[in-house]
């Protein structure tokens, strides 16, 4: 059963409340049915949840925190819990199950939530945009050892994330000329064209190095980049070298927060993302928001929720339609197949692989923007495979669509195998070509191609690479446990990613 049907099964309903009960107490408590729901079908132990949530504590900082499985028990029986521990389990939920598990629909109580500063819907406008990047760069650099910025961080999905994007259509009024700074020697000068052009240049750099090593090196450094950046942003400029400004500001966000849903920070990479929409337009740069847009819509559907991925994605095509390049257009429409793949929608996967197709055949490099270089021939191949991968596990295993993913997912896994710089999608890759052997019941080439995506992911720090190398291990050995090749993955994983190994 999926996620998002289980949730339906859910008894008592989103707005249930264990009435009566005071915070941390135990007076007029009811059973939590919601909690034990989830805790049911998660299948682990209360001592598994108990360790679970000690250990993201300490990654997060709060080493106050120690829970037993008496605690845990205490929890499913209607205690409800003080923070961080809410915000713990929705965030452990929501990673087992692939979807988003707000606090609510574990019956507990969410902390209060100010709606301007900790959500989606925030003001398009540049000072107010700004001051939110550098506070909330600030605080991840302090605070986020585990994207744990407080316990009013969390993820929005459907309306509430989807709506206060369609702003970003409305157009701003028209910019002025170029205005100089004041003429007071408290001012700081202009940036020169050299510092402007050494700020783009590191952000490649950065860009580069996660390609390379996965969100999980250089993380930090990305954040502090940004933060420098923001602090730049408060000073006066020129027009023209404020929007180069907001430009290097909104690729930064939109990195640290690729980099941070790499790392399986869910609720702080959505924050980046919608901050970097807001940077970019801005900018006043289309393309740049609809790559955003791109970023978040992909984040949406490994959260299984297509329909919000699908209405992302025509967000951005609708926004740069004028605008982007062919590269970009390409990019667009195989995400737009991934989404419709994920809903079922076999036609229209199918036509969006084709416009994509089409598309990259207009496709100039040479005068596209760095931030679009990932989409080459061998990414083009592998998100048109992953879309026809995904047809067939939504089609009960469908050997028809793993047959047409299998030659495009192998073309996509030999490019890669060429290219030293995009190791971590070379990794991500090899891991998909598993999984169409396993739909093609060939347990042998899928566990000799996970054991190769092992040896990349030892060398790549990217949760995301290591999860699927996991869940592929699993499904391989739920299914083909008697074949040499597949039990011996236990020994690999344990051995060679031994943290993933003991993270549920």
């Amino acid at each position: 059963m999926g996620a998002r049907q289980a949730t339906a099964l859910i008894p008592g309903g989103v707005g249930r409340r264990n009435g009566g009960v005071t915070v941390g107490g135990t007076q007029d408590k009811q059973p939590n049915a919601q909690l034990t729901s989830w805790f049911v079908r998660s299948g682990w132990s209360k001592g598994e949840l108990a360790r679970q949530v000690n250990r993201r504590a300490r990654q997060m900082g709060a080493l106050h925190v120690s829970t037993d499985t008496s605690r845990v028990r205490r929890w499913l029986d209607g205690e409800q819990p003080r923070e961080p521990i809410p915000r713990i389990l929705s965030e452990l939920f929501s990673e087992r199950f692939g979807t988003v598990v707000p606090v609510e629909d574990l019956g507990l109580r969410p902390a209060h939530q100010p709606p301007a500063s900790t959500g989606v819907d925030l003001p398009w406008a540049g000072p107010q945009t700004v001051q939110m990047i550098n506070e909330f760069s600030r605080s991840d650099l302090m605070l986020g050892r585990r994207g744990f910025l407080g316990t009013s961080l969390a993820l929005a999905a459907g309306p509430a994330l989807v709506e206060p994007m369609q702003r970003w259509l409305v157009p701003t009024p028209a910019s002025g000329p170029d205005i100089p700074p004041p003429r007071d020697s408290r001012v700081r000068a202009r940036l020169s064209e050299p510092e402007l052009e050494l700020l783009e240049a590191t952000t490649v750099m950065f860009r580069q190095w996660d390609n390379q090593c996965g969100g999980g090196l250089r993380r930090k450094a990305v954040v502090g980049q940004l933060h420098e950046v923001t602090d730049l942003l408060q000073e006066s400029h020129p027009h023209s070298v404020a929007r180069r400004l907001y430009r290097v500001t909104a690729e930064l966000a939109a990195l640290a927060g690729w980099m941070s849903y790499d790392v399986g920070l869910h609720p702080t990479a959505q924050k980046y993302l919608v901050l970097a929409l807001h940077a970019a337009k801005e900018a006043d740069d289309r393309p740049l928001g609809a790559f955003v847009l791109s970023s978040m819509s992909r984040q949406m559907i490994h959260l299984d929720r297509p329909d919000d991925a699908l209405e992302l994605i025509h967000l951005a095509q609708y926004g740069s339609r004028d605008s982007a390049s062919a590269t970009t257009q390409a990019m667009l429409y195989a995400m737009e197949a991934r989404a419709y793949a994920n809903m079922g929608q076999v036609s229209k996967c199918h036509r969006a692989v084709r416009m994509a197709e089409d598309s990259y055949t207009d496709s100039r490099p040479a005068e596209d923007p760095d931030w679009i270089s990932f989409f080459n021939e061998a990414e083009l191949n592998a998100e048109n495979a992953h879309s026809y991968r995904d047809l067939a596990y939504v089609a009960g295993r469908s050997p028809t669509y793993a047959s047409l993913a299998h030659p495009v997912m192998q073309r996509a896994v030999d490019l890669f195998a060429q290219d030293s710089v995009h190791q971590r999608a070379y990794a991500l890759n090899l891991i998909g070509m598993a999984t169409v052997h396993l739909l093609q019941r060939s347990p042998e080439e899928a566990a000799g191609l996970t054991v190769q995506a092992i040896d990349v992911a030892k060398h790549v720090r990217s949760e995301r690479v290591n999860t699927r190398i996991r869940k592929t291990a699993d499904s391989a050995l739920r299914d083909f446990g008697k074949v040499a090749e597949v039990a011996q993955l236990s020994e690999r994983l344990a051995a060679d990613l031994p943290e993933v190994a003991e993270t549920a």
